[in-house]
């Protein structure tokens, strides 16, 4: 039989990429830990839902609609985000999740020998996008579980082309405020693109957080991400966006696949922004209440966290925290190991409904006394 060299068709920087492997299905994990219930708290997901017109869009959804190719630039939801934030339309660009914007910033800007920089504790997917695209990813460590911006701004190089910061920050929850982002973007004075990754931005209350979409008119070189798959429920549709100035908004779009966002997802990210049912009050509220009941449980255990922003925290453990997920999976939890997110022995958990929150204490309680 005939075989492929790959060694010399597949480039090293991907040969030697460590692949992400996702979970099994819920089905599948329950039969694996012999489980009958699955409380979900690994992917920081809206218990909620969708809003109820999102939901009505899914539901009502005609068959044969799936034969005909949706909006190619996501023409209508692109109107709508625009009229929104007081933006050109073309000013927006749609993608099929945060992991393809991402790609199509690092396509539009990075080329062999390029870097870009961003920290060793956060959404892992800057990281591997760059690596497996062949760009150096440096990693700057956080400084107090934050975003350190000298650091930064110091291992700035001539190929650095891209900085992304995540913002709050996804495990820590720490965020820049307007003051340290507008003094970071001042520094750089238009010489490196920023990405600002607001997936967690309708979460965040504090009047000192900033809303980057309204820089952009100031700083032509930032970027900023938005997702429909955290607080507004719907990332199985796998849907969000990038908004910058409207030069490079026309330099990333030349890098996008069309087509890639289909039709149900595009109609119902529409229906979330003109939600009128007050669903991101009642999530934000959920989250809140949540994130005091485990503040408090925790504290009993004496495990210490990290609880800032968003539908998630942080729990250090006096272990192993693979050994504690596999634990956790016979009692029917689901939570995420942080060792791959470069925090050994912690995990993060989804801020969710209380009887998920009980669920999780109980079988916390257990896992440390065995």
């Amino acid at each position: 039989m005939m075989k492929t060299n790959l060694d010399t068709l597949v480039p090293a920087y991907v040969r030697e990429f460590e692949p992400y492997i996702p979970s099994k299905p819920d089905d599948e994990l329950k039969k694996l830990y012999g489980c009958q219930n699955l409380y979900r708290l690994n992917n920081n997901e809206n218990p909620l839902g969708p809003p109820p017109g999102a939901q009505e869009i899914i539901r009502r959804f005609s068959p044969p609609r799936g034969a005909v190719y949706p909006s190619g630039d996501s023409y209508y939801l692109r109107q709508e985000i625009g009229n929104i934030n007081g933006i050109d339309p073309d000013q927006v660009v749609v993608g099929n999740g945060a992991n393809e914007v991402i790609a199509f910033v690092v396509k539009a800007f990075c080329q062999q020998g390029d870097n870009i920089i961003t920290t060793d504790k956060t959404f892992a997917v800057y990281e591997w996008v760059a690596t497996f695209s062949g760009i150096k990813a440096k990693l700057i460590p956080l400084k107090n579980e934050r975003f350190d911006d000298q650091a930064m701004l110091e291992s700035i190089d001539e190929n650095t082309k891209v900085i992304f910061i995540c913002n709050p920050n996804n495990p820590s929850g720490t965020y820049w405020s307007k003051d340290t982002l507008i003094a970071f973007l001042d520094a750089l004075s238009g010489r490196q693109m920023v990405v600002v990754d607001e997936a967690y931005f309708e979460f965040v209350k504090n009047d000192d957080y900033p809303n980057g979409i309204s820089l952009i008119s100031d700083y032509p070189n930032l970027i900023v991400f938005r997702t429909f798959s955290k607080m507004y429920g719907i990332a199985g549709l796998r849907i969000g966006y990038l908004t910058a100035d409207l030069s490079v908004a026309d330099m990333i779009r030349r890098t996008c696949v069309v087509y890639s966002v289909n039709s149900i997802a595009q109609e119902a990210a529409l229906a979330c922004l003109r939600d009128d049912t007050g669903h991101i009050a009642k999530t934000r509220a959920l989250i809140g209440t949540s994130r005091a009941f485990l503040r408090e449980e925790l504290a009993k255990l004496h495990l210490p966290i990290i609880a800032g922003e968003g539908n998630y925290l942080i729990v250090k453990l006096p272990g192993s925290d693979t050994l504690a997920y596999r634990k956790l999976m016979r009692e029917g939890v689901m939570i995420r190991p942080m060792t791959g997110f470069r925090y050994p022995n912690h995990i993060r958990v989804t801020l969710s409904k209380m009887a998920a929150m009980e669920a999780f204490v109980a079988a916390l309680k257990k896992t440390l006394e065995t």
